[in-house]
């Protein structure tokens, strides 16, 4: 036996060890999460997240992360909403103990969750390694996204209450004070709770608020006082309902109050809270327009209308991209983002990179045809100064000379239906053109029956136009927009074809671009709002406004 296999043989064997993360997932909005949290789940192998936040922390796991399913204890649990997961810890020891690196997620802060708690020991038990992430308690977050102060200048004490754990001690306790409350309860039982504090000494005028669906695009806020908030759910017939064994978040004290509301509710005061948005595009053209949807409060709901295929002939395409490579061209010129991603697959086959582009001229219409070709490695140099348009990019395109250009020829790849405005101003401005078919449009499948119901049954609060062709596809494959949804158009080109399918346009683009649209949608949302208010009226998306429509949650 050599010394080495003799040394290799004497070493012990090393166990193999997991790691745990408790991380807080926060109350619901994705936003919350903190930078260390989104790294642990990157890192993570193992998911094990409670259902309301599963699809917060999916995100930002790898693809191929286990998530293995949680069950809820027991029928009573799940009839009041409150799902006390048992079978978390030995899900999470028994991942943690094959050596893999396992996240728990739990809702807000895991430091509150007293399942988390347990968990914890179970760990330290074993010898299995832990840390704790800290996440937006629900019972602080929730409020702040109200617009409901918890302490001020003067120091007020704060306590929270859980009115599904609490006895008769903590009632009388908190009945007596005169600190601001915040209670933990479901839409059902908060009234109950209300009760509890007057009886126990609060007085029946005391300000509340009543806040479901906390941090996200659904929440509602009530106020009322703790002797009146029955009637108030009465009246406005938020009870008796299917959804009571909702969790809310209930304050109460002089921060309630609806006049310092009016001032501080600055998230469901976005321009277009709350607002089911359709957004007709292939999917990725519609990541930065839900994106800055989202920001004023909006749901985008994507709905590709065409989808994008490889030319029919694709000599051509693999012609120019030669031609490009060896100097035939003096320009290259991109009209869309699908042209940039065109042109980049065939480098990419073809074993290219951005250097190819050396000694060449590269314009782009648009802000995201340029963002498209600077994520290639391209900074065009030449963008429309004005409109953001073929016709705009004429504007600035310089003619043809023979003294400063030593090549004559610009590169045209687009879409097999393109118009020939681009053509024929190079052609006249002297440069000659080779135009390019570098990707097919085809009108994309239906979307789902629910999708097409919502549409045609005015569901949707507003769709977004942003182009001739997304109108003719959607209504082609799902129907037209009902009457009461806003209609928005990203040109008059785009505004006439939607007039021409009998739809009613609302709002127009001031120039001809998504992130203006989006804009000018959200001017639209703060005027209609002011003008609710202004008449006395209370505010309402317009997909409320349709007949026999009620309040309904948005996804």
């Amino acid at each position: 036996m050599s010394p080495t296999s003799s040394t290799t043989s004497a070493l012990p064997a090393v166990a193999v060890q997991g790691h745990v993360t408790f991380l807080g997932a926060g109350p619901g909005d994705p936003g919350l999460l903190t930078l260390r949290a989104v790294e642990a789940l990157g890192a993570a192998d193992v998911l094990i997240a409670e259902p309301e936040v599963l699809d917060v922390v999916r995100t930002h796991a790898r693809a191929n992360v286990d998530t293995p399913q949680l069950t809820v204890a027991d029928e009573a649990s799940a009839a009041a909403g409150v799902p006390v997961i048992r079978d978390a810890a030995n899900l999470v020891m028994e991942a943690a103990r094959s050596g893999r690196r396992v996240v728990r997620a739990v809702t807000g802060d895991p430091g509150l969750d007293g399942n988390a708690a347990e968990e914890m020991l179970a760990c330290a038990t074993e010898g299995i390694p832990f840390e704790v992430v800290p996440g937006v308690a629900t019972a602080v977050g929730v409020p702040a996204y109200a617009g409901v102060p918890l302490r001020d200048t003067a120091g007020t004490d704060v306590r929270f209450v859980d009115a599904r754990t609490a006895n008769a001690r903590c009632w009388t306790e908190a009945g007596t004070s005169d600190c601001t409350l915040v209670v933990s309860a479901t839409l059902e039982t908060v009234s109950a709770a209300a009760a509890e504090l007057v009886t126990a000494g609060r007085k029946p005028d005391t300000p509340l608020t009543v806040t479901v669906a906390g941090t996200t695009t659904r929440q509602r806020t009530w106020t009322a006082t703790l002797g009146s908030i029955a009637q108030v759910f009465k009246q406005g017939k938020v009870l008796p309902s299917p959804e009571g064994h909702r969790p809310v978040i209930a304050v109460v004290g002089e921060h309630s109050t609806a006049a310092r509301r009016d001032e501080l509710a600055w998230f469901e005061s976005k321009p277009l809270f709350g607002w089911r948005v359709l957004v007709p595009r292939t999917k990725e053209q519609a990541a930065s327009l839900s994106d800055q949807l989202r920001s004023y409060g909006a749901v985008p709901h994507e709905v590709p209308t065409i989808a994008v295929e490889p030319p029919r002939t694709p000599q051509q395409m693999e012609r120019a991209v030669k031609g490009l490579v060896t100097g035939r061209y003096e320009w290259i010129a991109f009209t869309s983002v699908n042209a940039v991603k065109a042109v980049r697959e065939k480098f990419e086959e073809y074993g290219l990179d951005a250097r190819a582009f050396a000694g060449i001229k590269v314009a782009a219409v648009g802000e995201q045809t340029a963002a498209a070709l600077v994520e290639f490695g391209v900074k065009p140099d030449l963008v429309p100064s004005g409109e953001q348009s073929a016709a705009g990019l004429l504007e600035d395109w310089p003619p043809y000379d023979p003294v400063f250009d030593p090549i004559d020829r610009v590169f045209l790849p687009r879409a097999d239906i393109a118009t020939e405005t681009l053509v024929a101003g190079l052609i006249e401005l002297g440069w000659e053109v080779d135009d390019v078919t570098a990707y097919r449009t085809v009108r994309a499948s239906p979307p789902p029956a629910e999708t097409r119901e919502a549409i045609k049954g005015g569901g949707f609060d507003a769709v977004l136009f942003t182009s001739s062709s997304t109108v003719r596809n959607l209504v082609g494959i799902a129907g037209k927009p009902h009457n009461v949804t806003v209609i928005a158009c990203i040109g008059p080109a785009t505004a006439k074809t939607a007039e021409e399918h009998g739809l009613r346009v609302d709002v127009l683009s001031p120039e001809p671009s998504v992130s203006k649209l989006a804009e000018a949608l959200a001017e639209y949302g703060i005027a209609r709002r002011e003008a609710a208010k202004a008449a006395g009226e209370a505010v309402a998306r317009p997909s409320e406004r349709r007949p026999g429509a009620r309040r309904r949650r948005t996804t």
